[in-house]
C-alpha cells in the first residue's frame, strides 16, 4: 500500500470508523465512591481544562467534517466530532455524579477551522503521550476503584484512535496537496509540533497544571512520589501498547516516542526508576 494514496484513505478512514464503540456515558457503572477518593477526585486540577478542551474540539471538528467534499473524509472525521463530544458528556456525568465544581466552558469555533483540526491533531499528539503514561501510574498505585478506570479506558482508547488517524489523515493530505516529499511534510510537522510545545512549554513554566498538557503536570495532585525516569518509561510503554491496537500499516506519531526514547536513555544515568505511592492518611 502506497503512503497517501486512495487505498492509504480508505484503510485509515475505515480503521477508524470500524473501531468505533457506541456507549452512553450516563449508563456506565460509576462506582461509589469513599470520602477519601471523592476529596482526591476533587482534587484533581485539570478537570475544568479537560471539559473545555473536549466541549470545544467536538463543536470545532464537527464544524470542520462539513466543510470536507471527501464523502468517506467526511465521515470519518465527523465521527471523531461525535467522539469528542461524548468525552466532554461523560466529564459532565463524572463531575455532576461526584459533585465536581467547575466553570463550565464557553463554546468557540475558530474561523479556520482546517488550522485549528491541525493544531488539535499536534495538541492530542503530545498530550496523549503523558495521558497514557499519567492513567497507568495512577491504576498502579491503585488510588481509585478498579471501575473507574475501566471507565476512563474509553476516553484513552479513543484518544490513540485520534491521533493515529490524524497522523495518517495529515500524511495523506500533503501528499495530495502536492506537500509529499519527506522534508517538507518533516518540516510542516515540525512547525505544527513547535506551536503546540510552545503551548506546552509556556503552562509548565507557569506551573499551571489546568493549562495545556495538564497531563504531564498532575502527578503530585494524586499524591504519587514518581521519579521522571519511571513516568518515562512508562508513557512509552504505554503509547507503543495504545497505538499498536491498530492496524499495523498505519502510520503512528514518531516525534514523543523518538525523543523520550533518548530522554529515558539520559535519565537512567542518573536515577534508577521507581514508583513510590505516598501513605495516605
Amino acid at each position: 500500500m502506497k503512503i497517501g494514496s486512495e487505498a492509504h484513505k480508505e484503510l485509515f478512514c475505515r480503521d477508524f470508523v470500524s473501531t468505533h464503540r457506541p456507549y452512553d456515558p450516563q449508563n456506565f457503572p460509576w462506582p461509589e465512591l469513599t470520602d477519601h477518593h471523592l476529596r482526591l477526585l476533587r482534587g484533581i486540577p485539570f478537570w475544568g481544562e479537560a471539559l473545555k478542551v473536549e466541549t470545544n474540539a467536538g463543536v470545532m471538528v464537527t464544524a470542520f467534517a462539513k466543510t470536507v467534499a471527501d464523502p468517506v473524509l467526511r465521515e470519518a472525521i465527523a465521527l471523531q466530532g461525535r467522539e469528542e463530544a461524548r468525552h466532554a458528556r461523560l466529564l459532565e456525568v463524572m463531575m455532576e455524579r461526584y459533585g465536581i465544581e467547575v466553570e463550565r466552558p464557553v463554546v468557540t469555533l475558530p474561523e479556520q477551522v482546517e488550522t485549528a483540526f491541525i493544531d488539535l491533531g499536534h495538541e492530542e499528539c503530545l498530550d496523549s503521550f503523558f495521558a497514557f503514561g499519567f492513567f497507568e501510574v495512577a491504576k498502579r498505585a491503585q488510588l481509585f476503584p478498579e471501575a473507574m478506570f475501566t471507565i476512563f479506558e474509553s476516553i484513552l482508547d479513543e484518544e490513540a484512535r485520534h491521533i493515529v488517524f490524524f497522523v495518517n489523515w495529515m500524511t495523506y493530505l500533503q501528499i495530495q496537496r502536492g506537500q509529499g516529499a519527506g522534508l517538507l511534510r518533516s518540516a510542516r510537522s515540525l512547525y505544527y509540533y513547535g506551536r503546540a510545545l510552545n503551548r506546552l512549554v509556556g503552562s509548565l513554566k507557569s506551573g499551571n497544571t489546568n493549562g495545556p498538557g495538564f497531563t504531564a503536570n498532575g502527578a503530585s495532585a494524586l499524591g504519587i512520589d514518581l521519579t521522571p525516569g519511571v513516568f518515562v518509561s512508562t508513557c512509552l510503554q504505554e503509547n507503543e501498547r495504545r497505538v499498536n491496537t491498530l492496524d499495523a500499516r498505519l502510520l503512528r506519531p514518531q516525534l514523543m516516542p523518538a525523543l523520550f526514547t533518548g530522554a529515558l536513555r539520559v535519565l537512567e544515568l542518573f536515577s534508577p526508576p521507581k514508583l513510590r505511592p505516598r501513605a495516605t492518611s
